[in-house]
């Protein structure tokens, strides 16, 4: 049948299949989700009407500055991406386009992801008390913290978590706050004992942090690279590997006095 089309008409005809092919790869769902800077919030205020710390058997006391730990939002794990759909978003620096399992762990439903999240948060929030508790040689037993922080997953908050217990409760140790009366931001995850792990995201995370008014954003040293790569004008980056080095580093910006470490 070839033979009798001119070459103009079987060159389109075999080219049909192509054009198909293109057509369902542009239009066809692909296993990707797309993360932006989300919200952020004051860990020494109170978030949606709410105190996210508050400290029953030990006096607190009145800050100023903020410490405002900082989320992504990503889209669902049940959305259907096409490629046309993220075209734009691969070449934007506030938006990231990630492998969904990255985002989602796979085959989990949404209520499973939700309830796995408000575990982790759960259990971020557990360590982010004994850490402070600890650091402060202060008694479990005695001093009770209770954190609330509404429609926020995940065990990311930990370290601003611990910097904002005490900060309310004893501040830079000698009179003054420990953000010195900035907006500091930052991302980690912490442990019991106080050690500072990586939590991905950053390079968006320092864009949530900068707009919402931060100057300094403290990030897990193992990120540096990433927080660099779309660093936001006007942000500062302090990585950190513990509890210790984070207060120490915040301690050197107020007083001005001792070195603090940059990526």
């Amino acid at each position: 049948m070839l033979s009798r089309l001119t070459r103009p008409q079987a060159l389109a005809l075999c080219a049909l299949p192509v054009v198909a092919l293109l057509a369902t790869a542009v239009f066809a769902p692909l296993p990707f989700s797309v993360a932006q800077p989300g919200m952020t919030a004051n860990v020494l205020g109170s978030n949606r009407g709410t105190q996210v710390i508050t400290v029953k058997g030990a006096d607190t006391r009145r800050t100023s500055g903020q410490l405002r730990m900082v989320t992504i939002e990503a889209t669902g794990p049940d959305a259907r991406l096409t490629l046309s759909d993220l075209a734009g978003d691969w070449f934007r620096t506030d938006r990231a386009v990630m492998p969904r399992d990255a985002v989602y762990p796979s085959g989990d439903t949404l209520k499973e992801i939700e309830r796995h999240n408000t575990a982790q948060m759960r259990q971020s929030q557990d360590a982010a008390t004994s850490a402070a508790l600890a650091y402060l040689d202060l008694s479990p037993d005695k001093v009770k913290v209770t954190l609330k922080l509404a429609d926020v997953g995940g065990p990311s908050a930990g370290l601003l978590f611990t910097l904002g217990i005490i900060d309310k409760l004893h501040g830079d140790g000698h009179g003054g706050d420990l953000t010195g009366g900035r907006t500091i931001a930052g991302t980690g995850t912490i442990d019991a004992a106080g050690k500072v792990g990586p939590v991905g995201g950053v390079g968006l995370k320092t864009q949530a942090a900068r707009r919402d008014g931060a100057t300094v954003f403290l990030v897990p040293r193992a990120e540096c690279a990433d927080a660099r790569g779309s660093l936001p004008k006007g942000l500062r980056l302090v990585p950190v590997t513990t509890l210790k080095n984070a207060v120490d580093s915040l301690r050197a910006l107020e007083t001005g006095k001792g070195s603090v470490p940059g990526c």
